[in-house]
């Protein structure tokens, strides 16, 4: 089809480069004309592909269409108008001229909100439902049939540029070339608008965008935000005008200690704390406000506003003063129509636009090795004096950027005082879930409550991992130095993970320490070292004569990972994934089990004092029918890395499959095999295998979940391990610690065939969620404990015959799960022949339990597919381009 598009910005070129990319013939572009002198993106991809551009300043004048800007329309035979993002009056005559009409996008679910600042209206009302509509083209404005709406929700904190980066912006693109679909195909509806509902609001300007005290704090809330960042709320304080900016109603915990900020009309007082600025609405509730700009233009933090006119200038070094004169030539080459960057030069002022915000971010990294800046930054300092102190107070490290606000659960335990946020970890912030919604988790160890934020937020988190990933461009040796700092880190804290993973999980405070917390450092550390070895290779291919080939391979981040973790390691098992995804340079959105989130939430806390970018690091609690599913669904995850059940492992798959085909890992659940020779050396056979067996309570994937005993020193082995008792480790707590109590825990369905066997039980189990180590024997191939994985301190002794070596591994291998194995014997021949015949992705021979940060762990069957650990788990977050070369 031949379509003419009219339009301007990011969003109409977006629109404008899939429009062809469908197929269709764009046959003219019609943006705005160039601004400060700078072209239009509509307009600069239009000209790159050679397609007609014209820059009309008006197309009509006195309510008349301009004849000669007519004939040059119709002179390109369109036959649909495209107006993505158009601001401009377009005459009836270009409307109805090709024979398909026109359509046009709007920002609000039509008919509310006709008119202007559309966006804007949405949060002023406090709408909890927002979207975008495409429209038939008439003669009134926003009026015309509706061909296509789509919907999201409104969340509490959003803002324009949320509510735009979000969904209007991605969802509009796809809803316009979708419309255009329609039409092509003959089936675009055409809905008459009704009257109800509609709103015909005028465009927000700043004389008209000062706040209304009277009134509830929501509503002050959502005025603020419904003008930011443009024109901005405003009030008389101090004097003069102060506009605010990011508010939110997310208070919860804030303390209201500060010093006051009378305000005429208000309430009470405004209080500038260490969080921010805290408003009170007539209903006495509050808001937050984080920045504010004064009259003059200085963006300050508004924790920062009593104290922003004491600073004093810094006193610039040689080289700081070459520094700032190459910061000067990049505001030279972004402000063309400058004749000269002066102290005074104000960024904005002199025509930047957002899209210049990003470049300058951008060009200070190149100049100043890496320093990464926030795009508010630039806000906060808006001219250029102001900007190179603040430049240079970051270079310094003595930037006064205030801490993130962190709310705690206290508790004393193991002489410690335990500090454990609770909340949502998205963009380097701890948030309340949509809705404030939280739940319950439970202290295995004495059944006590803890409350905890459930992840709601994963649209706003995906975009954040999303957004950061694409502007991350980090070195490698900036990737090594984070996870290095953030092994540094967490062995700093070590017993306070130890201890928090103690009460959440149920471990064994020593074995927590040593290995849930003491793998993960390794783990880190481990994975720093390949962060500057990730490399492709050069590939011999034929040659197509006269000319040569030359062909490459690079390895490259798949974007953003979603990484679903279990309960029984929480920490061990997000390090296992992180690490690696971190290390191939990609961004992340954890979901820890829903029964054991506080390491987790702590680990978010110390990625922050390790300086990890935020935005790189999200945890999202919650249940996995909830996030896990969002996460699997999204489309914008690149990847999925799952430790769980077999059950859900097939659901992710499957969900992963039908959103994007999204790269997907699975480690599943397990019935390994361990087989015991007679020629063995029983005393290290029985320790090893009640290790395999109780180590972390059971609770463990590769547990031995059958053992199979020779014949001739069956009875022998049965009776040392059940004369070994074992001892607690935690506060005098029963054997290997607390069961977490968990659905998933199949132990439960286990107990109602312990008195139908031969039992033996080896402790006595005291209050909590403990269950006695026990021992089954005389187990044969048929029985339910012999096929289902028990995921608890259970050992399955089976006998087999004398040198039966092939019978006893087919019995072994009888299983769909293949996750790992082991084998004890002093004949190498045969340990040998066993683990070529074990179907499994380990084998432990003369050992159990034996992994390490540098050797790959992962199933076959249907224990799953992927690796974690060593160089194979790098693959899992990586994606291979190859690039062909003729010469």
């Amino acid at each position: 089809m031949k379509i003419a598009v009219i339009g301007q910005s990011l969003f109409g070129q977006e629109v404008y480069c899939q429009l062809r990319k469908e197929g269709h013939e764009v046959v003219g572009v019609f943006t705005i004309p160039d601004k400060d002198g700078k072209a239009d993106p509509l307009g600069l991809e239009a000209e790159k592909d050679g397609v007609p551009v014209f820059k009309f300043p008006r197309w009509r004048a006195r309510g008349q269409a301009l004849p000669e800007v007519v004939a040059k329309y119709q002179a390109l035979g369109a036959e649909l108008n495209v107006l993505p993002f158009c601001s401009q009056f377009i005459p009836m005559e270009v409307i109805n001229a090709p024979r398909h009409g026109s359509i046009i996008y709007h920002p609000s679910l039509l008919p509310r909100h006709r008119g202007a600042s559309a966006i804007n209206w949405t949060l002023i009302h406090g709408d909890k439902k927002g979207g975008f509509t495409i429209f038939w083209a008439d003669d009134g404005l926003d009026t015309g049939d509706l061909l296509l709406q789509k919907e999201c929700e409104v969340l509490p904190d959003d803002t324009v540029s949320t509510l735009y980066n979000r969904f209007l912006f991605p969802e509009g693109i796809k809803g316009m070339v979708q419309a255009v679909r329609l039409i092509a195909e003959g089936t675009a509806p055409r809905c008459p608008q009704s009257e109800e509902g509609a709103t015909y609001e005028g465009i927000q300007k700043k004389e008209t965008a000062k706040i209304n005290w009277d009134q509830p704090a929501e509503a002050i809330h959502n005025w603020i935000r419904g003008n930011d960042k443009v024109p901005g709320a405003w009030t008389e304080a101090c004097g003069q005008k102060l506009t605010f900016f990011n508010s939110t109603l997310n208070t919860s915990g804030l303390s209201t200690q500060g010093e006051a900020l009378p305000i005429p009309g208000a309430h009470r007082p405004g209080v500038v704390t260490k969080a921010g600025l805290i408003l009170f609405g007539n209903d006495d509730r509050m808001l937050l406000v984080k920045n504010i700009q004064l009259e003059d233009g200085k963006m300050m933090p508004a924790s920062q506003f009593f104290k922003g006119s004491a600073s004093s200038d810094l006193e610039l070094t040689e080289a700081e003063l070459a520094t700032a004169e190459a910061v000067r030539s990049s505001w030279m080459r972004i402000l063309p129509n400058v004749p000269e960057v002066e102290d005074s030069t104000d960024f904005f002022k002199s025509g930047a636009a957002s899209v210049d915000v990003v470049r300058l971010v951008e060009e200070v990294k190149e100049l100043c090795d890496g320093l990464e800046l926030e795009n508010e930054d630039v806000y906060m300092a808006t001219t250029f004096r102001g900007f190179i102190q603040l430049l240079v107070r970051k270079l310094r490290g003595e930037d006064d950027e205030s801490e993130c606000v962190i709310n705690y659960v206290e508790k004393a335990v193991n002489k410690l005082t335990l500090q454990m946020p609770y909340q949502l970890f998205i963009g380097g912030e701890f948030v309340d879930a949509e809705g404030s919604k939280t739940y319950n988790t439970i202290n295995p160890t004495d059944g006590s409550v803890r409350t905890v934020a459930r992840g709601l937020c994963l649209g706003v988190c995906v975009l954040t991992a999303d957004m950061q990933g694409h502007g991350r461009g980090i070195e490698q040796e900036d990737e090594e130095r984070g996870e290095r700092g953030l092994a540094d880190v967490m062995e700093q804290h070590q017993e306070e993970l130890a201890t928090i993973e103690a009460l959440d999980a149920g471990a064994v405070y020593t074995l927590a320490l040593k290995t849930h917390v003491g793998m993960s450092i390794q783990t880190f550390r481990y994975f720093a070292g390949w962060c500057d070895k990730i490399q492709g290779a050069t590939i011999p291919i034929n040659q197509a004569r006269p000319n040569r080939n030359l062909t490459l391979t690079k390895k490259e981040p798949v974007g953003v990972c979603g990484i679903v973790i279990p309960w029984n390691y929480p920490l061990m098992m997000l390090s296992w994934k992180t690490a690696a995804c971190l290390a191939a340079g990609n961004t992340v959105v954890i979901k820890p089990a829903q029964v054991t989130p506080l390491t987790a939430l702590k680990f978010a806390e110390l990625t922050l004092k390790a300086g990890i970018p935020k935005g790189v690091v999200n945890i999202l609690p919650g249940s996995g029918s909830l996030v896990g599913q969002r996460l699997s669904d999204h489309p914008d995850v690149r990847k999925i890395g799952f430790t769980g059940s077999t059950e859900v492992g097939k659901h992710i798959m499957k969900s992963c499959a039908l959103s994007n085909v999204k790269k997907v890992s699975l480690e599943l659940g397990g019935k390994s095999p361990l087989i015991i020779f007679a020629d063995c050396d029983l005393n290290k056979a029985v320790q090893m295998g009640m290790s395999s067996v109780f180590f972390n309570k059971g609770e463990n994937c590769i547990a031995a979940g059958r053992l199979f005993v020779e014949e001739s020193i069956h009875n022998q082995f049965v009776q040392k391990v059940v004369s070994l008792r074992l001892e607690s480790e935690l506060e005098g707590q029963a054997a290997g610690g607390a069961m977490v109590p968990s659905e998933e825990t199949r132990m439960n369905r286990v107990l109602s065939a312990a008195y139908a066997s031969n039992v033996h039980q080896s402790t006595v189990s005291p209050a909590g969620f403990f269950f006695q180590p026990t021992v089954f024997t005389d187990v044969e191939d048929h029985m339910y404990i012999a096929k289902e994985e028990s995921f608890g301190p259970i050992m399955i002794i089976s006998r087999f015959a004398d040198g039966d070596v092939d019978a006893v591994l087919s019995r072994a291998n009888a299983t769909e799960f293949g996750l790992a194995s082991g084998v004890f014997t002093r004949d190498i021949n045969k340990a040998l022949y066993v683990s070529d015949k074990l179907q499994a992705g380990t084998v432990f021979i003369n050992t159990y339990n034996k992994t390490d940060v540098a050797a790959p762990f992962g199933g076959f069957k249907q224990s799953g597919f992927g690796k974690d650990l060593g160089e194979a788990a790098l693959n899992e977050y990586l994606r291979i381009k190859t690039v062909t070369f003729e010469y």
